[in-house]
């Protein structure tokens, strides 16, 4: 029998000579050098650590090198070179340690963690009283009862946020959010564990909802979904919405607040701590500010923030209540000559419809404002409409101090204002 020809990997025919150069240029993995290995190691998760330990003593040993853990100790856990030396333990073991307290978090634990963090040093320095009212994490035992009472499951980011602090203590201002009008005021905390299971819905239309925060004033409370039921999805949170044109009671809609529980904390953090809504006589003002939503007429500049109120809205009827909040300033270096007083306002209302309503009237929320160099002059008001969208634009008339006969006017940038989703009944679909 004749033998059979070496081909390569392409399916070439090599000859006796080409195979030997082949054999000859296979790599070796006990003979590498280890700096390479390391190298593409380091692109690998802890996972395929644990895989590569098992293919040969050689990647057994690589995967102990300690470097490759302390990314992961930050990747994962956010532990710094002061937190390994507290502990005096390898990054190996230090990786592991956490692993086995906060395993089943690792998906979420450092976005959560770094949230909180960003929350604490922002508070720190504008409302360091607020950072008094946190309650320290739960413990795993604590949620585990906690799923036992309410006989439901908890979702695993929730859960991590809660093992980093456990809500707040019922306090006022609320960590949530505020918002203040005249005769209106509504500030939410953020619930422990504990009173958010006392809250838990078992009651028809909110069947299996967990309430998330809390406000003394209105009796409001974002909710979170914690079942698949009445058009409700997992995880969903929401504000609860009676319908008011329904008989039945369980006819509730949703004005939706988030999908999941971290895209919740996450975003309403970042809203927070870049400045998006303001601090404002050490409360957390939930407005929101478009930044090109700016119009500067001569020395004044003219900007808008706006905020939904689901506690004063409805979807039936469909009634969508607004607060809006101006600010008016002059610059700080116009001529002192240049000093004015607002003497009235005009708005030009258009609705999602294209219905346009204009109004006018003296003054804003009944002051006169004097505005000279350098000052500044804010106040809100507010505005309900019956589409799911309006914008409004409109201008302020001014006169001059030094000569009442000098009027002019300063333009008001067009704002939007936009309902956030929400899902009707399932009664009513």
């Amino acid at each position: 029998m004749r033998p059979r020809p070496l081909v390569n990997s392409r399916g070439i025919q090599l000859s006796s000579s080409g195979s030997k150069m082949a054999a000859s240029m296979e790599l070796n993995l006990e003979i590498l050098p280890s700096d390479p290995l390391l190298l593409i190691l380091s692109f690998l998760d802890f996972r395929d650590f644990i895989s590569c330990s098992y293919v040969s003593r050689r990647l057994h040993e690589l995967c102990n090198h300690n470097p490759l853990w302390k990314g992961l100790c930050l990747k994962y856990w956010l532990l710094s070179e002061s937190d390994k030396s507290e502990r005096a333990q390898t990054w190996k073991d230090l990786f592991w340690e956490y692993y086995a307290d906060m395993g089943r978090y690792i998906d979420h634990y450092s976005t959560l963690k770094n949230a909180w963090d960003d929350l604490k040093r922002y508070l720190d320095q504008k409302c360091p009283r607020m950072i008094a009212s946190l309650k320290e994490g739960v413990k795993e035992e604590e949620l585990n009862a906690i799923e036992a009472q309410i006989g439901c499951r908890l979702p695993n980011d929730y859960r991590c946020s809660f093992r980093i602090h456990n809500g707040q203590k019922l306090v006022v201002p609320g960590l949530m959010g505020s918002m203040a009008l005249s005769n209106h005021y509504r500030s939410e905390d953020l619930l422990d564990i504990e009173t958010a299971a006392g809250g838990f819905q078992h009651r028809k239309g909110m069947r299996q909802c967990l309430p998330l925060t809390f406000c003394f004033h209105t009796g409001l409370s974002q909710y979170m979904a914690l079942e698949s039921l009445e058009g409700r999805a997992y995880s969903e949170i929401f504000y609860h919405c009676p319908d008011q044109m329904a008989q039945d009671p369980s006819a509730i809609d949703m004005f939706i607040t988030g999908s999941n529980f971290t895209e919740w904390f996450t975003s309403y953090v970042h809203n927070v701590v870049t400045g998006e809504y303001p601090i404002i006589r050490d409360q957390i003002f939930r407005y929101v500010h478009d930044k090109e939503c700016v119009a500067t007429t001569g020395d004044i500049k003219v900007s808008v923030s706006t905020s939904f109120l689901p506690e004063l809205s409805s979807v039936h009827p469909p009634h969508f209540f607004f607060t809006y909040r101006i600010r008016i300033e002059m610059a700080k270096d116009a001529l002192p000559e240049n000093a004015c007083q607002l003497d009235s306002r005009y708005w030009k209302i258009t609705n999602a419809n294209g219905n346009v309503e204009e109004v006018r009237g003296p003054g804003v929320v009944g002051e006169f404002p004097v505005m000279s160099p350098g000052k500044v002059h804010e106040y809100a008001s507010c505005t309900t409409f019956s589409t799911t969208s309006e914008h409004m634009e409109g201008h302020y008339t001014f006169h001059r101090l030094k000569n009442k006969e000098e009027v002019f006017s300063v333009s008001i940038p067009r704002f939007h204002m936009v309902c956030p989703p929400f899902r009707e009944s399932a009664v009513r679909t």
